[in-house]
């Protein structure tokens, strides 16, 4: 019941602009001729600022010797402005005073080369732009001041009136209700190409898909050989802009010990390495999304798939539970590294975090139900975070568990029968995706998050159409025949993930379909493989899941029944040609 996909991409380089001696339009560059020959540098501050508040991003350019490690500094000209969340650096403030200390992977720097920080910050009167700057205690303003030259006419005797600054909502604007309301979504251009290679592709190209960023390099790009794209947040955040969308959607999906009870998604961070996912892929997502041109997009970040529902379901002392679990579970990794997403996403204005809730039939059980809600919540309150970066949940993310189950009801009973006590719901409270939905936004309302939480349900492999599909409900001889004949879901079992054999697509991407739901979306890009149905060497920290062998006869997650996966699939993230033909066959609704 673990899912995975995998976005790689071609690594570049980001072009990083060098300072000049202007000060305008809120910029301000300080060019540097240190009589320290060992360090100089230039400093380029930029704010988008509005009332009470605003996102600062600082270029530091080395123009000395090469740095292996580097330490701003430089005092707000106002008591009022404090530093409330930053990025790419360790920011502290003390009174006026502000450093920033270098992360391990962008403290070296070459001679010319340049790195980019930033942060949130508050104020209030006024909020002036600092002027001076240093590097490891060294001036970035020069040797020489600059000569002000006399002025032409007297000064005022008394003082001009003061202007106050403009009142200007947030970076993209003050928070919507549904993000995903009144605008058009970001197409993937590398999605939409190889969709268009497929016979037939060309009906569902121009949807809106999510952007996988499953390692720290798919943040700048990625060139593996098994690559299914080649551009990083920035390039995919540019093509945005370009297009005209009104939101783009990444999947952040990295933490340390990654799908611990699964082996096709594993991911490429030790479980002891929660440091390393804060300043080496969090940091710098949160630097990008950050940059002011981006302020009028609404960026949707769906947080960390399979990975809290595993610290309730796959422990020790649960059917399969696996001491990688265990090992997340107790050191953190999961609450901690989710925490931490939400609060350094969640902080930018133009930002909306949707944490991944499983599926009804990983989590649909009594036992698994409100314990998963409240692990949800410990995650969401971690790291400094709160409920407010939340702004809602997904579910059926990568999975195939149908929308709606028109011919198999909860209440349904058979000879006297609940239908809870077939073997395919097995007492599960639940049987389709958009039931489970709808309750289970209103349990996370009860533990604590906000009223005005909204639900996503990925559709992108749940439509069950073709011949296959039923017609009405199942022959009432028992509770078993009246299910199976019934149901929509065809897979062999319920807890079956992999590269499921007889899907179709689902609902097309559609803005608040139903009480308490977003949006149905498709953040699985159809066409890409769950994982590989027999071992395939790879550099990307893909291991080998018998869950995605065909010839597999199940484990205790899956009743012990066969995996129900496709032949000849590839590694997690590739193109799998088969399956995207036979999501096209089956999908419901039939696509034209």
């Amino acid at each position: 019941m673990n899912l995975w996909r995998s976005l790689s991409a071609r690594r570049r380089a980001l072009a990083l602009t060098g300072a000049s001696a202007l000060v305008a339009g809120g910029l301000v560059t300080i060019p540097v001729t240190v009589a320290h020959a060992a360090t100089q540098c230039d400093v380029s501050y930029t704010s988008s600022d509005w009332q009470g508040g605003f996102t600062a991003s600082i270029t530091i350019k080395n123009l000395g010797d090469p740095l292996t490690g580097w330490t701003l500094g430089f005092a707000f000209p106002d008591a009022n402005q404090r530093v409330q969340q930053g990025w790419s650096a360790r920011w502290s403030q003390s009174g006026r005073n502000v450093t920033a200390q270098s992360e391990s992977y962008n403290g070296a720097l070459a001679t010319g080369a340049s790195t980019s920080v930033g942060f949130n910050g508050s104020w209030s009167g006024s909020n002036p732009k600092p002027t001076s700057f240093t590097i490891n205690g060294t001036a970035c303003n020069g040797g020489t001041p600059p000569t002000t030259p006399p002025p032409t006419t007297p000064p005022p005797t008394t003082p001009p009136p003061t202007t106050p600054p403009p009142t200007t909502p947030p970076p993209g604007g003050p928070k919507v209700d549904n993000p995903y309301a009144g605008v058009k979504g970001y197409v993937n251009p590398e999605w939409k190409a190889k969709a268009e290679r497929e016979p037939g592709g060309n009906r569902i190209s121009n949807n809106p898909t999510a952007v996988w960023l499953d390692r720290i390099a798919a943040i700048e790009g990625t060139d593996d050989s098994s690559s299914n794209g080649s551009m990083g947040v920035r390039d995919h955040l540019d093509t945005a802009l370009a297009q005209g969308a009104g939101y783009i959607q990444f999947v952040i999906y990295n933490l340390p010990g990654r799908d611990c009870a699964a082996l096709a998604s594993n991911g490429e961070l030790k479980a002891d390495e929660l440091p390393k996912y804060k300043a080496q892929y969090i940091d710098p997502i949160a630097a990008i999304q950050a940059d002011p041109k981006y302020a009028g997009l609404r960026i949707i970040n769906i947080i960390e798939i399979d990975s809290l529902p595993n610290l309730v379901t796959n422990t020790s002392g649960n059917p399969g539970g696996t001491a990688a679990c265990d090992v997340v579970k107790a050191n953190g990794a999961y609450v901690q590294g989710v925490g931490y997403a939400l609060a350094k996403l969640g902080a930018l204005g133009n930002v909306y975090n949707y944490i991944d809730a499983a599926h009804h039939g990983w989590i649909g059980w009594d036992s698994n139900f409100t314990p998963t809600a409240n692990q949800l919540k410990e995650a969401a309150v971690a790291s400094g975070s709160t409920v407010n970066n939340v702004h809602g949940f997904i579910v059926n993310t990568a999975n195939y568990s149908a929308l709606k189950e028109p011919y198999v009801k909860i209440t349904d009973t058979v000879n006297g029968q609940s239908v809870r006590q077939s073997k395919w719901i097995d007492w599960n409270q639940y049987t389709d995706e958009l039931t489970f939905a709808q309750a289970f936004r209103n349990e996370l309302v009860r533990v604590g998050f906000n009223s005005g939480i909204g639900m996503l349900i990925d559709t992108s492999r749940n439509g069950w159409g073709g011949a296959a599909r039923p017609t009405g409900p199942g022959a009432t001889t028992n509770v078993d025949t009246y299910v199976n004949g019934g149901r929509m879901d065809r897979r062999i079992h319920a807890g079956n993930w992999c590269n499921q054999a007889g899907a179709g697509l689902g609902e097309r991407p559609t803005v608040a379909p139903e009480p308490g739901i977003d949006a149905y979306v498709w953040v699985k890009p159809p066409g890409e493989s769950d994982g590989s149905s027999k071992y395939i060497p790879n550099d990307e920290g893909k291991g080998f899941d018998r869950m995605c062998d065909p010839t597999y006869t199940g484990n205790a997650r899956n009743g012990n029944n066969m995996s129900g996966a496709l032949d000849n699939a590839p590694i997690s993230g590739a193109w799998f040609s088969a399956q995207f033909q036979e999501l096209m066959r089956n999908a419901y609704p039939p696509l034209s």
